[in-house]
């Protein structure tokens, strides 16, 4: 019996100590635990999300791979697979599970080994979010005191979320919707019970124990929760037989982008790294553009197809490389290569199997097998040989193809698969509303995958005669008129900037003699652009092209500039041609329209300067007296004005020669597309090495661009209206889809008289061969055209030429 109290007497003695022991700790740690409450407003490093202006998502840029879900998101069958792995008791403690922490002091105790867990999911809460991971007494004191402080001050369902997104789960995913992605590429939500089990063990050791680093000891864990799933009664016997047999099916998987536009989800990154610095990438930025992702997918096809179209023109230029595998597993070498091989600007990779009397069989990525006819490509297949040359068309398949031979497959308009290769030649594609300047589709090129480099906003390259309607629009202001004549006639200039003699040309070598203004642009005449140029100045030209966003300073002070010789993107011309058809207005181009926080809240709206057609009469007066600055003008209406930058008559002069381009001039393809309203010009520069065409409707400008990123020639036979224009033609024809056809006003002060074609002069009474012609009124033709016949003081040709230039 005295052994007994005395039993009792130390027991409690010992009970007493261990509370004040507890409480001295408490004292001690509880002045330094940090403040619970801050949980409630915990920012989870989230990345950045980038949507088309339709919702797509087409970019995801952050270190962490982060995607927060609300408890209510959560699936029931993954919080008891969860509950299960990790405290089963969740729901009933208060932050300790004494039982579970008694049971893992007394292993530690006994083995000298840490054994079953007693963290609950609370205290591990606490950890990821305040403590480091260092194994010490005192870090676990903290955990535990921090538990029990956060079950008083949150919910169960508010730790459970907390959990659920904060755990770091190895391949960069951080919780447990981003980490379905990573390894399934879906959400959560939409995993079953064998993934559930999988992912719910992978905190144990995210690192080393994940299904991709390795995948059995990761099934080994599945298989542990799974069965402890059916001990606590949350899934049957059968159901935890059908989960346990089933496969690791685990992958790495990038971000589930919903569409396809990386171009313009680069341009959009780096913009917001200019705007927020590195918390662009973590505080779950949600980035709306105005990229249309109908158009974009159009633009992207349009590009693909045009530069396919100029691959057959020269010629197959061989497999993209001969796979050398030992007959008893090649099969299973060549499907682990085609996995590893991307496709490229919708050419899919295959490989020949086999060599039949007029076709050959190829296997694709999938384990697939697709037969490629001899008119599906083959027949096709010349080979290449230079930019002008083919070799001899192909007589049997193993003319062109061999067993073991990586190739290409692209699928047409009909689904029916061709032989195909990856272009050597690269093309870019910009799309705007002239309007506003916000970009419809971008396309920097083909194949980001190989090459990041973005030739809608990097590439600087010679527009050629693309700059020509500049040129023409100063000497428009200048006071020359679309009837001026400017005599095509060779011309030979000792131009100390160009370091040598010059002796430009037109692309056929021909000369045409007097010209019309209007006729020389609509059929590019270059020895007529340089003579205008001469007779403006290059120093006036420069200061009124500066007006449209060029950087005059950096254009050589050279009469080549009338040849469009100083190199610029395509984003920059686009830009200028914005300004021609939306009736003179300076719009800048912009892509981003809306970002949110993380929070969903509006951060930033785009009020991009617009053109005011309508308005533009009340502004063009303001602006040239200067009763009003255009800050004043900006700030004046929600979407400020842009600001006029040229005469609205020089404006529809230019836009109507442009329309001419189309019905009679270089860009007469163009009218397949069966319009009234469209405008623009081509480009082609000597080598040829690049081709452009810019042109637009009322609604929608683009600038297309075809040429090597190594500056070699396209050949001779290319030319903007061969190589850029059917581009352009395909992306227009979808983009102008639907909205109908409109006619550009008459601006006030313009006049269309009946002018002599030869002398540009007004035509006399009943002149059968007068045509039309509009100017601004105080330059209309004031002398009329001299009739023919004895007296009638016609000049001669030399005498009209001398009189001219």
């Amino acid at each position: 019996m005295k052994l007994v109290r005395t039993f009792v007497r130390l027991a409690l003695l010992g009970t007493f100590g261990a509370f004040w022991l507890l409480a001295g700790v408490y004292l001690y740690l509880a002045p330094d635990l940090p403040d619970v409450e801050t949980l409630r407003d915990v920012r989870l490093q989230t990345p950045m999300r980038v949507y088309t202006r339709d919702g797509e998502l087409i970019g995801q840029f952050g270190e962490q791979k982060r995607s927060p879900i609300a408890f209510e998101e959560i699936p029931e069958q993954f919080v008891q697979a969860l509950l299960a792995a990790e405290d089963d008791s969740f729901f009933r403690h208060h932050g300790i599970d004494f039982m579970a922490l008694g049971r893992a002091v007394s292993e530690l105790v006994l083995t000298g080994e840490k054994g079953s867990g007693g963290s609950t999911l609370t205290m591990q809460v606490a950890r990821n979010y305040f403590l480091t991971l260092d194994q010490t007494f005192m870090r676990k004191f903290n955990e535990i005191l921090l538990a029990i402080e956060i079950e008083r001050a949150l919910s169960k369902r508010e730790i459970f979320e907390l959990y659920v997104n904060r755990m770091f789960l190895g391949h960069r995913a951080y919780g447990f919707d981003a980490a379905a992605q990573v390894y399934y590429g879906k959400s959560l939500a939409e995993l079953e019970l064998p993934q559930f089990a999988l992912l719910a063990g992978v905190p144990k050791a995210p690192s080393t124990r994940n299904p991709l680093t390795n995948p059995t000891i990761a099934r080994e864990r599945r298989d542990w929760i799974l069965g402890r799933m059916q001990q606590l009664g949350y899934i049957t016997p059968a159901e935890y037989r059908s989960a346990a047999a089933s496969p690791v099916i685990a992958t790495h998987h990038g971000a589930r982008l919903t569409f396809d536009a990386p171009y313009a989800a680069e341009m959009v990154r780096q913009e917001m790294l200019q705007r927020y610095g590195l918390a662009a990438y973590n505080d779950g930025y949600s980035v709306y553009t105005t990229i249309d992702s109908r158009l974009q997918g159009v633009a992207q096809n349009a590009v693909n197809n045009g530069l396919a179209l100029y691959d057959r023109r020269h010629g197959y230029r061989g497999p993209e490389r001969k796979l050398d595998f030992s007959d008893e597993d090649r099969e299973a070498q060549w499907l682990a290569t085609l996995e590893n091989t991307p496709t490229i600007a919708g050419q899919i990779p295959a490989v020949v199997t086999e060599l039949l009397e007029t076709s050959v069989l190829l296997l694709l990525a999938d384990g697939s097998s697709v037969e490629l006819g001899w008119d599906q490509g083959l027949k096709q297949a010349r080979p290449y040989r230079n930019e002008n040359l083919r070799g001899p068309a192909p007589k049997l398949p193993g003319d062109v193809l061999q067993v073991g031979d990586l190739v290409r497959v692209r699928y047409d308009a009909e689904g029916i698969p061709q032989l195909g290769q990856i272009p050597a030649a690269q093309a870019a594609l910009v799309s705007m509303n002239p309007d506003n300047g916000a970009l419809l589709s971008v396309v920097g090129g083909t194949g980001f995958a190989l090459s990041k480099f973005n030739r809608a906003t990097q590439a600087k390259r010679q527009p050629g005669s693309n700059f020509k309607p500049f040129v023409y629009s100063a000497a428009l202001e200048s006071g020359l008129t679309a009837a001026t004549i400017i005599n095509d006639a060779p011309v030979v200039f000792e131009d100390q900037s160009l370091e040598d003699l010059w002796r430009p040309e037109n692309d056929a070598g021909k000369f045409y003699g007097p010209t019309r203004m209007r006729w020389a642009l609509t059929k590019s005449r270059n020895l007529v652009s340089i003579r205008i140029l001469q007779r403006i100045g290059v120093a006036a030209m420069l200061d009124y092209v500066a007006r449209f966003g060029f950087d005059a300073d950096e254009f050589p002070h050279d009469l080549s500039l009338a040849l469009g010789s100083h190199a610029m993107t395509p984003m920059e011309i686009a830009s200028a041609y914005a300004v021609l058809a939306n009736g003179g207005f300076k719009v800048e181009p912009y892509l981003i329209e809306r970002i949110d926080n993380l929070a969903g809240e509006e951060v930033f709206q785009a009020r991009p300067p617009t053109a005011c057609r309508s308005c533009a009469e009340d502004m063009e007066p303001a602006l040239e007296e200067g009763e009003l600055s255009i800050e004043e003008i900006l700030a004046s209406d929600e979407n400020p004005h842009a600001p006029r930058i040229m005469d609205p008559r020089v404006n529809f002069i230019i836009d109507s020669i442009l329309k001419d381009v189309i019905t009679r001039g270089t860009g007469t393809k163009a009218l397949v597309l069966k319009r009234n309203d469209l405008a623009g010009k081509t480009g082609t520069t000597n080598g040829p090495m690049d081709a452009w065409f810019s042109g637009y409707s009322p609604d929608v400008i683009t600038t297309a661009w075809v040429g090597f990123d190594e500056y070699t020639p396209l050949g001779k036979r290319e030319f903007g209206g061969t190589a850029a224009l059917p581009i352009w033609i395909d992306f227009m024809r979808e983009a102008l889809d639907g909205l109908p056809e409109r006619k550009r006003p008459l601006p006030p002060g313009l006049a269309r008289v009946r002018i002599d074609p030869t002398s540009g002069l007004l035509a006399v009474p009943g002149q059968k061969d007068a045509i039309f012609e509009y100017f601004r009124e105080e330059h209309v033709p004031q002398e009329q055209a001299a009739q023919e016949g004895p007296g009638s003081g016609n000049k001669g040709t030399e005498d009209l030429i001398r009189d001219i230039f």
